[in-house]
C-alpha cells in the first residue's frame, strides 16, 4: 500500500535554493578543531540570502524563506558563530567587518516582530508564524547567552566606526548601520516566549542583564545624552527600545534596596495569606461537611401564584439570602451581540505588570538614574520637536510611547526624590539635602513647558475623538504625573520652584477646555479595562484636589471658556435685505438650499471668574458615579491609595456637594453592604476599612431619613438620578 505524501509547508524548489546557500556559507569541521570556517563565497551567500528575504518574503507577502532559514538553523549555527569568531583585536580587518555587517543585516529582518491583523493574515501566515515566533525566541536566547564571545557587544563594535564620525560628516550608509544596530536591540527587547518567568533565559530580567554586561545600556545613554548634537534620526528607535524595556516595571520596587525588597516581599506574602484566611473564613460559614454532601433540590415560592423556582445543592438550605443569591447566579442572560472590538496589539500594551530579578533591578535602577541625570531632556525635547513637525519617521504608535515614557520617568523621578529625602532624614545631612533640592526639577524641565502641554492636549483630544482608548490611557498617565510633579514643586522650599509651579498651574487651569476634557474622560469609561479605569479615576482625583487647593489660594482665579457661535448665512441675508422682490425668490431658494448645510462656526472666547463648586458639580453625574462604582467593585484587589481615592469621591458627593441622593440606588448599597458585611468583605486590617465603614453608615442614615421624608424614594432607588434630583 502506497502512503500518501504529506504536503510540505514550503515550496521544495525554494527550500532547495535556500538550503544550498546556507550550506555554502560555511560550517564546522574536524580539520579545524571544531571551529567555524567560512566558505569561499561567504559574503556573496549572505547577500543572496538577504535578497531572497527581500524579494520573496517581503514582496510576495510570504514567510517561506524565513521558515527555511529557521529550519536550517542559520542564526545559531552560522551567523552567531561568525560574529563570535571575530576577535576584538582584529578591528582593522576589512573583510571580517564586511562579513559581520552582512550578518547584522540578516539578523535584523529575522528578529523583526511579526505584526499582522486578522484581515492581513493569509493561509501562509497561519502556517508559518507560530514556528517563526518559536524560532525568534531561540534567536533571542542565543543572542543574550552569547558566551564566551558577547554577540551584542560585537554588534556595538560593528557600529562604532560610524558612531565616531561627526553627524555632519556621516554618510547615509553610516546612519543606516547605526539604525540597524538599534533595531536589533529593539527587536531583542520585544521578543517574548510563551509562559516565561523572571528566571527564563528570554525574560525581561535576562534582557536587562545582557544589555548591561554587553554595554548596550551604556550605548543607549551615550546616544540619548547627545541627541540633537551627534544623533538625529535615531530618536524614534531609541524611544521604542526604552518603551519595551520599561513598560510594566513597578517603579516603587525598582528604587528599593535588597533589604527593602525582602521586607516588601514578606509583607506582600503576609497580605496574601491574610486575604486567603479571610476568604476561608467566609467560606467555612457554609462549607460542606460529611453530613451534608447529599444531593438536594428545593422549591422556592415566587410572588406569582402557582409559580416556583428550583435551587439545587444544600447551600440553599442555610439562609434566605444565600438561596436568593444562588438563584441569581443560576440565571442566564442572552447578552446582545455587539460589534467586534479592536483589540490592542500585545506589544503595545503597557498595563501588564512584570517582575524583575534582583540583579536586573539593580542594573535598571542605575540606568534610570543616569538617564534622568543626563539624557531625559535631550531625548524628549528632540522627539517632541519631531512629533510637532510631523517627521516621516514618526508613527502614531510613537506618540503613545512618548507620553507613556514621560509618565514613567516623571513617576521615577518622584519616587527617587522621595527615597532620597527619606534617606536624608535618617542621615540628617542638611548640606546634601539643600544640594538635592536645588538640582532636582531641572532634570525634567523639558516636559514642563507650554509646548509639551499643547502637544499633550491636542493628542488627548484627538484620541478621545477617534476613540483610541490606549492613546487616551497614555495621555491620562502623562497628565497625572505632570500634575503630581507640579504639586511637589509648589510644596518645595525654593521660591523659584514655587514660582514655576504657580505659572504652570495658572496655564493648566486657565483653559476650561482642559476641565471639560477631564470630565469627558471620566464619563466616557465603558469597558476599556482596569488599567484605563485606574488612570481616569486617578486623573480626576488629582485634578480635583489640586484645582480645589489652587482656587482656594487664588480667590480671583479666571478661566477662559470657549463657546461655538453658530449662524446661518440665510438669516444674515434676510436681515440685510428684508424688502427683496419676489423675482429673486427662486435664486434665494437655490442659494439657501446650497447653504443649508454650510454653517459658519466661530469660536468666542471670554474670561469669567472661576467657581470651584460649580465645576465640581459637573462630576456629580450618573456616568461619573458609575465609573467610580465600577472601580470600587475591585475593592479586594485595590491598594490603600486606590481605596482612598474612591472613598474621597463618594465623600465629596454626599457631604461636600450635598448630593447624597445620587448614591441612593439599590445596587450601590448592595455593593457597600458587601464591602463591609460580606460575602468577601473588605479586609478588616486594611487602613481604609474604618473610613469606609463610617461612610457607609452615614449614607444609610441619610437614606433612611430621606425615605421617611419622601416615601417615593423606595421606588426611585431602582433607577438612576439626574443632576437636578
Amino acid at each position: 500500500m502506497e502512503l500518501e505524501e504529506r504536503p510540505t509547508p514550503v515550496d521544495p524548489e525554494v527550500r532547495a535554493y535556500v538550503y544550498s546557500l546556507v550550506s555554502a556559507l560555511g560550517g564546522t569541521g574536524t580539520d579545524e578543531d571544531g571551529r567555524y570556517v567560512l566558505g569561499d563565497d561567504a559574503l556573496a551567500c549572505l547577500k543572496d540570502i538577504k535578497r531572497w528575504l527581500k524579494l520573496y518574503d517581503e514582496k510576495a507577502n510570504r514567510l517561506d524563506v524565513a521558515r527555511c532559514l529557521a529550519e536550517a538553523n542559520l542564526v545559531e549555527g552560522d551567523l552567531l558563530e561568525i560574529l563570535g569568531s571575530w576577535p576584538e583585536e582584529a578591528t582593522d580587518d576589512k573583510f571580517r567587518s564586511k562579513i559581520a555587517l552582512a550578518c547584522l543585516e540578516l539578523l535584523v529582518p529575522l528578529t523583526w516582530p511579526i505584526e499582522k491583523s486578522d484581515d492581513q493574515m493569509t493561509v501562509n501566515h497561519h502556517r508559518h508564524i507560530p514556528y517563526i515566533q518559536l524560532a525568534q525566541a531561540s534567536y533571542k536566547r542565543a543572542l543574550l547567552e552569547g558566551q564566551p564571545n558577547s554577540i551584542l557587544r560585537t554588534g556595538v563594535r560593528i557600529a562604532l566606526p560610524s558612531i565616531a564620525v561627526p553627524m555632519r560628516e556621516r554618510s547615509s550608509r553610516d546612519e543606516g548601520i547605526i539604525k540597524l544596530l538599534l533595531y536589533l536591540f529593539r527587536n531583542v527587547s520585544i521578543i517574548t516566549a510563551a509562559g516565561e518567568s523572571k528566571e527564563s533565559p528570554t525574560s525581561r530580567s535576562a534582557t536587562i542583564e545582557a544589555f548591561h554586561h554587553q554595554d548596550v545600556l551604556a550605548l543607549i545613554l551615550t546616544i540619548c545624552s547627545n541627541m540633537g548634537e551627534d544623533f538625529d534620526t535615531q530618536d524614534t528607535v531609541i524611544l521604542e527600545l526604552l518603551f519595551h524595556l520599561l513598560k510594566g516595571v513597578n517603579i516603587e520596587k525598582l528604587f528599593m534596596n535588597e533589604a527593602q525588597l525582602r521586607k516588601n516581599g514578606s509583607n506582600e506574602l503576609g497580605d496574601l495569606l491574610a486575604k486567603e484566611k479571610n476568604m476561608h473564613r467566609s467560606y467555612l460559614k457554609h462549607a460542606p461537611s460529611r453530613h451534608n454532601r447529599f444531593g438536594t433540590m428545593i422549591w422556592v415560592k415566587r410572588d406569582e401564584p402557582g409559580k416556583v423556582s428550583t435551587v439545587s445543592g444544600q447551600g440553599g438550605l442555610t439562609d434566605t439570602q444565600r438561596t436568593l443569591r444562588q438563584m441569581d447566579q443560576s440565571k442566564k442572560w442572552n447578552k446582545p451581540r455587539q460589534g467586534k472590538r479592536v483589540v490592542e496589539k500585545p506589544i503595545d500594551r503597557f498595563d501588564i505588570p512584570i517582575t524583575l530579578s534582583q540583579n536586573a533591578t539593580t542594573h535598571l535602577r542605575n540606568f534610570v538614574e543616569e538617564f534622568l541625570d543626563s539624557s531625559f531632556n535631550p531625548l524628549f525635547n528632540h522627539v517632541r520637536r519631531a512629533i510637532e513637525r510631523e517627521a516621516d519617521r514618526v508613527l502614531e504608535v510613537h506618540k503613545q510611547q512618548f507620553f507613556y515614557l514621560i509618565s514613567w520617568f516623571l513617576e521615577a523621578e518622584r519616587v527617587r526624590r522621595r527615597k532620597k529625602q527619606e534617606a536624608q532624614k535618617k542621615s540628617k545631612d542638611k548640606k546634601i539635602s539643600e544640594t538635592f533640592e536645588a538640582d532636582s526639577f531641572a532634570l525634567i524641565a523639558t516636559v514642563l513647558n507650554q509646548e509639551t502641554f499643547l502637544l499633550l492636549n491636542r493628542f488627548m483630544q484627538n484620541a478621545i475623538d477617534m476613540k483610541e482608548w490606549q492613546e487616551v490611557h497614555a495621555g491620562t498617565r502623562a497628565f497625572t504625573q505632570i500634575l503630581m510633579i507640579v504639586q511637589e514643586m509648589a510644596e518645595s522650599s525654593l521660591d523659584e520652584d514655587q514660582e514655576i509651579a504657580e505659572n504652570i498651574q495658572n496655564r493648566i487651569f486657565y483653559e476650561e477646555t482642559t476641565h471639560d476634557r477631564i470630565i469627558a474622560i471620566l464619563r466616557g469609561y465603558k469597558d476599556q479595562g482596569f488599567g484605563y479605569l485606574d488612570s481616569c479615576t486617578e486623573l480626576s482625583h488629582v485634578f480635583l484636589r489640586m484645582l480645589e487647593r489652587y482656587s482656594r489660594e487664588n480667590v480671583d482665579l479666571q478661566v477662559r471658556s470657549k463657546r461655538r457661535a453658530r449662524r446661518k448665512k440665510k438669516a444674515e441675508a434676510a436681515q440685510s435685505n428684508p424688502n427683496a422682490g419676489a423675482e429673486n425668490d427662486d435664486d434665494d431658494d437655490d442659494a439657501a438650499s446650497e447653504m443649508e448645510d454650510v454653517i459658519e462656526a466661530q469660536q468666542t472666547s471670554k474670561e469669567r471668574k472661576f467657581d470651584f463648586k460649580r465645576f465640581a458639580a459637573k462630576f456629580m453625574t450618573q456616568s461619573c458615579v458609575d465609573t467610580f462604582i465600577k472601580f470600587t467593585k475591585f475593592y479586594n484587589d485595590l491598594t490603600t491609595e486606590q481605596l482612598k481615592r474612591a472613598h474621597r469621591f463618594f465623600y465629596r458627593i454626599a457631604f461636600k456637594q450635598e448630593l447624597s441622593v445620587m448614591l441612593f440606588r439599590v445596587d450601590y448599597f448592595a455593593l457597600f453592604n458587601r464591602m463591609i458585611k460580606g460575602p468577601d468583605p473588605l479586609d478588616r486590617t486594611s487602613p481604609m476599612y474604618g473610613e469606609w465603614d463610617e461612610l457607609i453608615k452615614q449614607l444609610i442614615k441619610r437614606m433612611v431619613k430621606k425615605m421617611q421624608e419622601r416615601p417615593e424614594l423606595a421606588v426611585e432607588m431602582l433607577f438612576s438620578k439626574i443632576p437636578a434630583t
